[in-house]
Formats: C-alpha cells, structure tokens, sequence
C-alpha cells in the first residue's frame, strides 16, 4: 500500500518549469505591442510615456524609444560621390583610355606575344619583350625596331604630365663578349636608350617626368631555368603612373621645378 500512495504523489506533482520561458514570451510581445502602437502615434508627449514604459521593461536600458521624435525619417547616408572619388576616377579613365590605344596597336600589328598591359595599384605597366627592340646582348634600339618605339612613343599622351618610368630586365645568363660587362649594365643602358627615343619622338611629353632604371637578372617574372622562361626575362617595362591615388587625394610627384619658368 505505500508503494501506491508513493506513485499517486507523483502524478499529482505538476512541472512547472515551463512558466519561465512563457513569461519571458508574454514580455517580449508586450514590448512588441508598446513599439507598434509607438510607431503609429504622433503625440509626442504618449511617446514620453511609451519610452519610459519601455525601457523599464528591459531594466531602464536605452532603447530606439529614447529617440524624441522617432515618427521622423532618419536621414540616410550619402551616395554622392565626392570630388576626391571622382578625382581618382578621372584620372583611372585617363590610364584606361591610353591602355586601349596600345592594346589597339598590339591587336593592329599582331604583337600579342611581345607585348602586354596591365592596371596595377602603381599605374599601368606595360611590358616589352627585349626581342621586339634589342639584338641579343645589344643596348642600342636597331633600325628594324626604331619603329615601334616612335609608335608606342605617339600613344602616350596625356591630358596632364605623369611620371613614367622605365626599368630594364634580363635573365640570368652572364654577358660574354659584349660592350657590357654585366648584365645589370645593359639593363640599364637598354632603359635609357628606350626612354630617349620615347621623349624625343614625341615632343608633348615632358623630359623631367621621365626616369630609367636597370635590375638585369633581378626580379624575374619566370623561372631562368627554360629558354621560354629566360625570354620572359629579358624585357622593359613601362610604368604610366596615377596622379591621384586611390582616397582621392594627390599623389606626390617629386619633380623638381624648372628654373628657367
């Protein structure tokens, strides 16, 4: 008989766990409730109240409620471009408009393998196979070749001037016999010698906006271990830079005024 009196308390126990949760509910729908009639009030001194209700139901914490005027549209941010955006915009066109005319030429004269542009966070680089331009282990642009520096030369116009620079690579075989004795030497002297054509072919680009430079066999964008990779190698690039960067502001360009101005 004490086993079924045991058994009958136990069934007249009712759980009452379920009661917590069910009133965390009912506050949640009544702060439901307090936001939906908020928003379709226009009294401002209902909202005083509403506000303070509400924000006694979440422990007087500040809430969307503590706005005095809430029925009011919040002003969204701005999409306009500002000048400095469009500043680096136009500029970013500039560079665009003149990789589409040596891109032009490239298709034009089927010099898809000797030639390639490229839009890098420094500007637009543009690369020269050295076989479009030198005879192996020369420095000096032949009379064959002359012809596509002057064209590369006439497509480089710019609205404003822009420092261009180019740099001199070769692979990594040593220079025998030749008038260099290293290959960081014809690097260089290729850089200058193609520079002074561009300049001298085309008489709107400014002298003092130009620079050259050698790595020889540094830097290489191939392995020197094939000939394929070694004809990668030896090549000029032609670095146009950007005159605003990227924020919009300027970009510092360290020319030094001329003189006699």
């Amino acid at each position: 008989m004490a086993k079924k009196t045991k058994k009958k308390k136990e069934e007249e126990e009712i759980p009452e766990a379920w009661l917590l949760p069910y009133s965390d509910l009912l506050t949640l729908l009544l702060a439901l409730f307090i936001v939906l009639f908020a928003m379709s009030s226009i009294n401002a001194q209902k909202m005083a109240a509403l506000s303070q209700v509400f924000n006694e139901v979440f422990d007087g914490g500040q809430g969307v409620m503590d706005n005095p005027s809430p029925t009011e549209p919040m002003t969204p941010k701005t999409t306009e471009v500002t000048e400095q955006v469009q500043a680096y915009m136009k500029d970013q066109a500039e560079l665009s408009n003149v990789q589409d005319d040596v891109e032009n030429y490239i298709a034009v004269n089927e010099l898809e393998n000797q030639f390639s542009t490229e839009m890098t966070d420094d500007g637009l680089l543009i690369t020269i196979r050295d076989s479009v331009l030198f005879e192996s282990g020369a420095a000096e642009i032949g009379d064959k070749n002359l012809k596509v520096a002057k064209d590369l030369s006439k497509l480089l116009n710019f609205d404003k001037q822009r420092p261009v620079m180019v740099t001199g690579y070769t692979d990594n075989i040593p220079a025998q016999g030749g008038k260099y004795d290293s290959n960081w030497e014809l690097s260089v002297m290729r850089a200058v010698n193609f520079l002074s054509v561009l300049i001298n072919t085309n008489d709107k680009l400014d002298s003092k906006y130009f620079s050259a430079k050698g790595y020889g066999e540094n830097n290489p964008i191939a392995s020197n271990k094939t000939e394929a990779g070694r004809k990668k190698n030896r090549r000029v690039e032609v670095l146009i830079q950007p005159l605003v960067e990227k924020d919009g502001t300027k970009k510092e360009v360290n020319i030094e005024a001329d003189a006699t101005k």
